[in-house]
């Protein structure tokens, strides 16, 4: 196996609660002819990968479709994944790291490169991803239409986004960028979820958030951490300055 092709296969395209087997189908061939392989589908409408449509219009990728991994939940779909990028054409209350196709491409083949698993997620074909699933992703990807007619079916998405990324992996942008350079894996996603459920815990232990009125805190917190991109240990560190400080407010309320 060539060494762009690892890359390719340490990145895998999930998507959320399709419903059109035609367009699951045609995900599939724009996956195959741009070298990836790695389907997930998030809680589809029956069984769309299986469906005579889905496997026309795949037209030769039918082994991507029959290897599909299905999940119940997005974070099924991401776990081990350690760079998610999720793909809206919303704009968000809260701004977020957001990146054209074109300049998220280096971004994931560089980080598959040092041998971390990457993802690209995609919303339903009517609504697109919840304000709750695109912040399980580290960054925002856009793909910037006609503003005047932004409509791209989701197939035609998926292969604009895996051409970005076949590009990107053939002009040899792999290696992790200097900022990203680390003596640690980078957290995965379910270390960061773990992270952000600690974090809120703490924050209430400690009445800094109050859980009936809790505002944009915490989609600002996941915010400021995916922007961090933290590693393994970091996010290791990070906890255990929770626990402390948990601790810290038992014994308070204990002397009190």
């Amino acid at each position: 196996m060539s060494q762009e092709q690892a890359q390719l296969d340490r990145i895998r395209v999930v998507l959320v609660q399709p419903s059109h087997p035609g367009n699951v189908g045609a995900a599939a061939r724009a996956m195959k002819t741009m070298g990836l392989s790695h389907l997930v589908l998030v809680a589809p409408e029956g069984a769309p990968h299986r469906a005579p449509e889905a496997v026309a219009r795949a037209s030769g990728a039918g082994d991507v479709l029959a290897a599909a991994r299905v999940t119940a939940t997005l974070e099924e779909a991401l776990a081990g994944v350690s760079l998610a990028a999720g793909a809206s054409a919303r704009r968000r209350t809260i701004p977020w790291p957001t990146l054209t196709a074109r300049e998220a491409g280096p971004r994931l083949a560089a980080h598959a490169a040092g041998g971390g698993e990457a993802a690209v997620v995609f919303g339903r074909e009517t609504s697109g991803l919840t304000n709750a699933e695109l912040e399980r992703c580290h960054l925002l990807l856009a793909i910037p239409a006609n503003p005047e007619y932004s409509s791209l079916n989701l197939a035609a998405a998926v292969q604009v986004v895996a051409y970005e990324l076949r590009l990107a992996v053939l002009a040899g942008e792999g290696g992790l960028p200097p900022a990203e350079a680390t003596d640690q894996p980078p957290a995965t996603a379910e270390e960061l979820e773990g992270l952000y459920a600690h974090l809120e815990r703490a924050l209430v232990a400690l009445d800094f958030l109050d859980p009936d009125n809790p505002r944009q805190l915490m989609r600002r917190l996941r915010r400021l951490f995916n922007r961090a991109h933290p590693d393994r240990m970091e996010v290791n560190i990070l906890r255990g300055i929770l626990g402390a400080a948990e601790a810290a407010a038992r014994r308070g309320r204990g002397n009190s």
